[in-house]
């Protein structure tokens, strides 16, 4: 019976693929659509704020599992209880989101202020329920309980720190989908084998969504995601860390975001972009004299060894990147997991 439980990942999977198209001819409709900037003279708009398709079927993804569980398997409540909270966080994630973007990402969208204040907000269904495992093991001072400090500042602070920052590594036609995929991937696997096996369909609900969304982003992009999807995604990325106790390992295949966030926000101040500058090749080349993000590294390098960097180099570059970082932490972490 349990193969069912497969079915809310397909549905997933249809949904996106039926619903992105629709989404695309309304954009262009109403002229909703954002310049592809990694192209020569930005001539191709694109159909923008995707993400709303992959948080739509990401919900009824997870209400489609909720119901196999209640109505086929007997599911039990207190479950339910911790996939509502986090179905909640994705969608307040989603939903400021998706604000920012219709506020207009080139005007600047929301203040920052405002935007880490939501990101703490978005955090209040895992805090009520008190989820996780208040004992963590802190490098140099052993085994902490930080007790209700667990709730009230760890939860909000790692909600916080990856839906904010999971956006900063974008703005090249399927990065942040293919990114989404890989961690979130990553993320389902180890919550199976610790024994999260109900995490690991909510991780791949939300992977079959960023995969059928993938076929229309992917390049040349007919449809961007948008902060709507980044802060989704990112949201997740904290919960499934944090409602299947590995967030050791979370933090460690963050590394990337990391570093852009480093590069971004120490840097850059939060004024630099991550866009190439194209040429009538479409060949990418540093727009600025510094580096600050991994972009620019990921052509800086790719430019030592190839007379045009293509914007398909520098994603792949960055998703290879990505995949050794979660390899490393399977090896790192492999004795707590395993």
């Amino acid at each position: 019976m349990e193969i069912i439980l497969f079915l809310p990942i397909l549905l997933s999977l249809m949904i996106t693929l039926l619903v992105v198209p629709k989404w695309i001819r309304k954009c262009r409709q109403i002229e909703l659509l954002w310049p592809d900037m990694n192209k020569y003279g930005y001539p191709k708009k694109v159909a923008s704020s995707g993400g709303i398709v992959i948080i739509l079927a990401f919900v009824l993804g997870v209400l489609s599992y909720v119901a196999l569980e209640t109505f086929a398997l007997d599911g039990n409540n207190t479950l339910n209880v911790k996939i509502f909270s986090f179905l909640n966080v994705v969608i307040l994630a989603g939903l400021i989101g998706l604000v920012d973007d219709f506020l207009g990402w080139q005007k600047g969208g929301l203040s920052w202020r405002f935007r880490i204040l939501m990101a703490f907000i978005i955090s209040i269904p895992l805090v009520v329920i008190n989820v996780g495992d208040h004992i963590m093991s802190i490098p140099f001072f052993g085994q902490v309980n930080f007790g209700i400090f667990y709730s009230l500042l760890i939860i909000p602070l790692g909600v916080a720190g990856t839906t904010t920052t999971f956006n900063f590594l974008a703005g090249f036609n399927g990065l942040e989908a293919g990114q989404g995929i890989i961690i979130i991937g990553f993320l389902s696997f180890i919550a199976y084998i610790t024994g999260n096996s109900w995490l690991a369909i909510m991780g791949l609900i939300m992977v079959a969504s960023l995969i059928g969304f993938y076929f229309y982003n992917r390049f040349p992009a007919r449809v961007f995601p948008g902060n709507g999807a980044t802060w989704a995604v990112g949201s997740m990325i904290a919960c499934m860390a944090i409602l299947g106790n590995f967030e050791k390992i979370a933090v460690f295949i963050f590394i990337p975001y990391i570093i852009e966030t480093f590069l971004k926000a120490g840097r850059g101040k939060l004024k630099k972009q991550s866009f190439g500058i194209p040429d009538k090749k479409n060949s990418l080349s540093l727009p600025y004299k510094k580096i600050y993000g991994l972009t620019h590294f990921s052509i800086f390098v790719l430019s030592k060894f190839k007379k045009e960097v293509k914007e398909q180099d520098v994603i792949y570059f960055i998703w290879i990147f990505q995949i050794l970082i979660c390899f490393l932490g399977l090896i790192i972490f492999r004795t707590s997991l395993f």
